[in-house]
């Protein structure tokens, strides 16, 4: 045996030994199971949000589930996708209210059977929501009224499309545009409509608002779903140029419009942050480590217009992907 040979051996052999080492340590790590439960599968909003939460999971050798119904409006459906997280052992469920109150009774099912809760994007009445991530609504409704108040001149005459008017988000933002309007003195809030969170209702109501108060100049809708709506709404009654447009979140539709201008101004979340920031939380706390969890966390908001959509940050907030 050569001299170089005999001094492979002992390194090969220290390598086999520290793989064989590594694996050991791997399979008998803890893999905590956590599940997601959001309102929808079906938006490019959530599809941000499952990106992050599934970019947490991996790092932190998580098993994580992803459930949500087919309808934003289905609490009930919700509700039976806890209890079955619950069933189905997860250690932690991850969670976006649809109803603030109905679905707080299934959450403290879920908490009394064990199990660690962590809201995100839409809160939950629960006292067992050990974190909460998720963006100031009520901030980011007046961030959408100040875009207005700074982009147009003169009285503003304001429509509202809104949506899940039992949920948190919907709520907080319409009451915060709201105040702002009517602190800035010039501007009057005269028409608001719920409707139900898909493009083909908010399109109908929208449609129906500008034809029943043709005097609205600016209009605001409060999340992406209610927003595509709004944005045909205005392209089909050749609004744009004489309408001041604010939207929620971000999706290809959306950004198209803000380009052509149907759009004035995006109001846009950090979606996937809230899905990153919920499973990594959820490790933390089940790993013990939950002195370093906030208790709330407020994620960032973006306004982002034709003059700024461009920049290094706003890109970065219109495609999280990226």
């Amino acid at each position: 045996m050569t001299n170089c040979v005999k001094r492979l051996l002992p390194l090969a052999l220290a390598a086999a030994l520290a793989g064989c080492t590594m694996q050991a340590t791997d399979s008998n790590a803890t893999r905590y199971q956590v599940a997601l439960v959001a309102k929808s599968k079906d938006s490019e909003f959530w599809n941000a949000v499952f990106t992050g939460a599934e970019a947490a999971a991996t790092e932190y050798n998580m098993q994580l589930t992803i459930a949500a119904p087919n309808s934003e409006e289905d609490y009930e459906e919700q509700d039976r996708m806890i209890e079955k997280a619950v069933e189905d052992g997860a250690q932690a469920i991850v969670f976006s209210a649809i109803d603030y109150e109905k679905n707080a009774a299934a959450i403290d099912a879920a908490a009394a059977a064990g199990v660690t809760i962590i809201g995100i994007d839409s809160a939950v009445d629960s006292a067992h929501v050990a974190a909460y991530i998720g963006a100031d609504n009520y901030g980011a409704g007046q961030m959408a009224a100040r875009s207005a108040l700074d982009g147009m001149d003169g009285q503003l005459y304001v429509g509202l499309i809104n949506y899940e008017v039992n949920g948190a988000n919907g709520r907080d933002r319409e009451q915060g545009a709201r105040d702002a309007f009517a602190d800035s003195g010039r501007a009057e809030v005269v028409a608001a409509m719920p409707t139900h969170s898909n493009a083909v209702s908010a399109r109908s109501e929208a449609l129906s608002m500008l034809r029943e108060h043709p005097e609205i100049n600016v209009l605001v809708a409060f999340n992406e779903a209610t927003s595509v709506g709004a944005a045909r709404a205005v392209q089909q009654m050749q609004r744009a140029d004489d309408l001041w447009l604010v939207a929620f979140d971000s999706n290809i539709e959306t950004i198209d419009a803000l380009q052509t201008g149907v759009v004035d101004a995006l109001i846009v979340q950090n979606t996937y942050g809230m899905g990153y920031f919920g499973v990594e939380s959820a490790y933390e706390l089940l790993a013990g480590q939950g002195s370093s969890v906030e208790e709330s966390t407020v994620t960032t908001t973006h306004i982002i217009t034709r003059d700024n959509m461009f920049a290094m940050d706003k890109q970065k907030a219109l495609f999280p992907f990226g």
